[in-house]
Protein backbone atom coordinates (compact mmCIF):
# COMPACT_ATOMS: atom_id res chain seq x y z
CA UNK A 1 0.00 0.00 0.00
CA UNK A 2 1.38 3.50 -0.58
CA UNK A 3 0.52 6.30 2.00
CA UNK A 4 -0.15 10.33 1.67
CA UNK A 5 0.54 11.34 4.74
CA UNK A 6 4.30 9.29 5.99
CA UNK A 7 4.74 10.29 10.35
CA UNK A 8 8.23 9.42 12.07
CA UNK A 9 8.57 9.39 15.70
CA UNK A 10 12.17 10.74 16.87
CA UNK A 11 14.15 8.94 19.25
CA UNK A 12 14.99 5.34 19.08
CA UNK A 13 13.15 5.75 15.56
CA UNK A 14 15.38 8.21 13.41
CA UNK A 15 18.20 8.61 16.40
CA UNK A 16 19.74 6.38 18.05
CA UNK A 17 19.26 7.97 21.52
CA UNK A 18 16.41 8.88 23.58
CA UNK A 19 16.81 12.59 24.11
CA UNK A 20 15.47 13.59 27.39
CA UNK A 21 17.70 10.18 28.71
CA UNK A 22 20.80 11.54 27.36
CA UNK A 23 19.84 15.33 29.10
CA UNK A 24 20.58 12.81 32.14
CA UNK A 25 23.65 11.42 31.18
CA UNK A 26 25.90 13.97 32.49
CA UNK A 27 23.86 15.05 35.64
CA UNK A 28 24.35 11.54 36.86
CA UNK A 29 20.19 10.88 36.64
CA UNK A 30 20.76 8.62 33.49
CA UNK A 31 19.67 5.45 35.11
CA UNK A 32 16.80 6.91 36.89
CA UNK A 33 15.70 8.53 33.66
CA UNK A 34 15.77 5.51 31.35
CA UNK A 35 13.43 3.70 33.75
CA UNK A 36 10.67 6.06 33.71
CA UNK A 37 11.47 6.42 30.25
CA UNK A 38 10.78 2.68 29.45
CA UNK A 39 7.89 2.20 31.86
CA UNK A 40 5.69 4.98 29.71
CA UNK A 41 7.49 3.37 26.54
CA UNK A 42 6.53 -0.06 27.52
CA UNK A 43 3.09 1.04 28.61
CA UNK A 44 3.69 0.44 32.44
CA UNK A 45 3.47 4.16 33.63
CA UNK A 46 1.21 6.94 31.68
CA UNK A 47 3.51 9.59 29.86
CA UNK A 48 1.60 12.04 31.89
CA UNK A 49 3.06 10.74 35.10
CA UNK A 50 6.53 10.82 34.14
CA UNK A 51 6.90 13.58 31.42
CA UNK A 52 6.86 16.38 33.92
CA UNK A 53 9.15 14.53 36.29
CA UNK A 54 11.63 13.67 34.16
CA UNK A 55 11.98 17.40 33.19
CA UNK A 56 12.15 18.64 36.72
CA UNK A 57 15.11 16.13 37.53
CA UNK A 58 17.20 17.37 34.76
CA UNK A 59 15.86 21.21 34.26
CA UNK A 60 17.63 21.30 30.62
CA UNK A 61 19.24 24.75 30.08
CA UNK A 62 19.52 25.94 26.02
CA UNK A 63 23.10 25.03 25.59
CA UNK A 64 22.13 21.66 26.48
CA UNK A 65 19.33 21.40 24.33
CA UNK A 66 21.51 22.69 21.46
CA UNK A 67 24.35 19.81 22.78
CA UNK A 68 21.57 17.24 22.42
CA UNK A 69 20.66 19.06 19.06
CA UNK A 70 24.42 18.47 17.59
CA UNK A 71 23.56 14.58 19.45
CA UNK A 72 20.18 13.76 17.74
CA UNK A 73 22.35 13.98 14.29
CA UNK A 74 25.85 12.82 14.78
CA UNK A 75 23.59 9.57 16.18
CA UNK A 76 21.09 9.41 13.26
CA UNK A 77 19.91 5.83 12.49
CA UNK A 78 21.72 4.04 8.92
CA UNK A 79 19.18 4.89 6.36
CA UNK A 80 17.46 8.00 7.82
CA UNK A 81 18.64 10.17 5.18
CA UNK A 82 18.09 8.61 2.13
CA UNK A 83 14.44 7.06 3.44
CA UNK A 84 13.48 11.38 3.87
CA UNK A 85 14.97 12.02 0.59
CA UNK A 86 12.87 9.23 -1.17
CA UNK A 87 9.90 9.60 0.69
CA UNK A 88 10.10 13.72 -0.27
CA UNK A 89 11.21 12.97 -4.03
CA UNK A 90 7.55 11.13 -4.43
CA UNK A 91 5.98 14.01 -3.26
CA UNK A 92 4.87 11.89 -0.02
CA UNK A 93 3.62 14.73 3.16
CA UNK A 94 6.38 13.69 5.62
CA UNK A 95 5.97 15.01 9.70
CA UNK A 96 8.12 14.08 13.13
CA UNK A 97 5.59 13.40 15.67
CA UNK A 98 7.30 13.38 19.11
CA UNK A 99 7.01 13.40 22.49
CA UNK A 100 11.10 15.01 22.93
CA UNK A 101 11.92 18.38 22.84
CA UNK A 102 11.33 20.39 19.99
CA UNK A 103 13.89 22.31 19.95
CA UNK A 104 16.74 19.84 20.05
CA UNK A 105 14.76 17.75 17.04
CA UNK A 106 14.13 21.27 14.83
CA UNK A 107 18.18 20.73 13.41
CA UNK A 108 17.68 16.90 12.56
CA UNK A 109 15.05 17.77 10.69
CA UNK A 110 16.09 20.97 8.62
CA UNK A 111 19.09 18.34 7.61
CA UNK A 112 16.31 15.95 6.41
CA UNK A 113 14.28 18.34 4.36
CA UNK A 114 11.20 19.34 6.80
CA UNK A 115 10.04 22.31 7.29
CA UNK A 116 9.85 23.40 11.25
CA UNK A 117 5.69 23.29 10.75
CA UNK A 118 6.65 19.55 10.14
CA UNK A 119 7.78 18.98 13.42
CA UNK A 120 5.37 17.99 16.26
CA UNK A 121 6.96 17.86 19.57
CA UNK A 122 7.20 19.38 22.80
CA UNK A 123 8.62 23.09 23.36
CA UNK A 124 10.40 23.83 26.55
CA UNK A 125 10.24 27.59 27.90
CA UNK A 126 13.48 29.21 29.33
CA UNK A 127 14.30 31.70 31.11
CA UNK A 128 15.85 35.26 30.25
CA UNK A 129 19.15 33.81 31.13
CA UNK A 130 18.59 30.71 29.12
CA UNK A 131 17.43 28.74 32.27
CA UNK A 132 14.55 26.61 32.22
CA UNK A 133 11.83 27.50 33.13
CA UNK A 134 9.15 24.98 32.04
CA UNK A 135 8.01 22.76 29.23
CA UNK A 136 4.68 23.68 27.22
CA UNK A 137 2.40 21.44 29.40
CA UNK A 138 -0.81 22.29 26.66
CA UNK A 139 1.26 20.30 24.16
CA UNK A 140 -0.62 16.86 23.49
CA UNK A 141 2.48 15.28 23.52
CA UNK A 142 3.52 15.28 26.78
CA UNK A 143 0.21 12.60 27.46
CA UNK A 144 -0.87 9.35 26.74
CA UNK A 145 -3.22 9.97 23.65
CA UNK A 146 -1.44 12.71 22.22
CA UNK A 147 0.28 11.07 18.98
CA UNK A 148 -3.26 9.98 18.34
CA UNK A 149 -4.60 13.89 18.63
CA UNK A 150 -1.85 15.39 16.74
CA UNK A 151 -2.44 12.96 13.59
CA UNK A 152 -6.02 13.81 13.68
CA UNK A 153 -4.96 17.13 13.06
CA UNK A 154 -2.55 16.82 10.02
CA UNK A 155 -4.49 13.83 8.52
CA UNK A 156 -7.51 14.54 6.60
CA UNK A 157 -10.25 12.43 5.70
CA UNK A 158 -9.07 11.43 1.77
CA UNK A 159 -5.84 10.59 2.80
CA UNK A 160 -4.25 7.32 3.88
CA UNK A 161 -1.78 7.58 6.51
CA UNK A 162 1.67 5.36 8.35
CA UNK A 163 3.41 5.89 11.21
CA UNK A 164 6.88 4.82 12.03
CA UNK A 165 7.96 4.36 15.84
CA UNK A 166 9.35 1.93 19.15
CA UNK A 167 7.03 2.66 21.75
CA UNK A 168 3.51 2.24 22.40
CA UNK A 169 3.04 6.18 21.93
CA UNK A 170 3.25 5.19 18.64
CA UNK A 171 0.37 2.76 18.64
CA UNK A 172 -1.40 5.79 19.41
CA UNK A 173 -1.98 6.44 15.89
CA UNK A 174 -3.89 4.05 14.92
CA UNK A 175 -7.13 5.52 16.50
CA UNK A 176 -6.54 8.34 13.77
CA UNK A 177 -6.95 5.72 11.26
CA UNK A 178 -3.07 5.39 10.60
CA UNK A 179 -1.02 2.44 9.77
CA UNK A 180 1.62 1.93 12.49
CA UNK A 181 5.10 0.50 11.04
CA UNK A 182 7.00 -0.93 14.23
CA UNK A 183 10.94 0.09 14.13
CA UNK A 184 12.65 -2.59 16.38
CA UNK A 185 16.18 -1.55 14.94
CA UNK A 186 17.55 0.94 17.88
CA UNK A 187 15.23 -0.74 20.70
CA UNK A 188 12.70 -3.87 20.51
CA UNK A 189 9.55 -3.67 22.63
CA UNK A 190 7.54 -6.76 23.35
CA UNK A 191 4.18 -4.59 22.43
CA UNK A 192 5.42 -2.57 19.45
CA UNK A 193 6.01 -6.65 18.83
CA UNK A 194 2.47 -7.18 19.31
CA UNK A 195 0.67 -4.43 18.47
CA UNK A 196 1.84 -2.86 15.11
CA UNK A 197 0.45 -3.94 11.74
CA UNK A 198 3.98 -4.80 10.38
CA UNK A 199 7.34 -4.87 12.18
CA UNK A 200 10.56 -4.65 10.91
CA UNK A 201 13.94 -5.33 12.84
CA UNK A 202 16.67 -4.64 10.72
CA UNK A 203 19.02 -1.75 12.19
CA UNK A 204 18.48 0.37 8.94
CA UNK A 205 15.44 2.39 8.48
CA UNK A 206 15.15 1.54 4.94
CA UNK A 207 13.74 -1.51 6.31
CA UNK A 208 10.45 0.32 6.22
CA UNK A 209 10.25 1.68 2.66
CA UNK A 210 8.93 -1.76 1.07
CA UNK A 211 5.79 -0.96 3.51
CA UNK A 212 5.51 3.01 2.70
CA UNK A 213 6.16 2.37 -1.64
Amino acid sequence: MSFDIICFDCDSTLSKIEGIDELGRKSGLYDELVALTNAAMNGEMALEEVYGRRLSLIKPNKDQLDDLADLYITEIVDGVEEVFSTLLAQGKQVHIISGGLRQAILPLAKKLGLAADHVHAVDVIFNADGTYKEFDQQSPLAKNGGKSIVCKQIKSADLSMAMIGDGKTDLEAKHAGAKVIGFGGVMRRDIVVEQADEFVNETSLMAVLPYLA
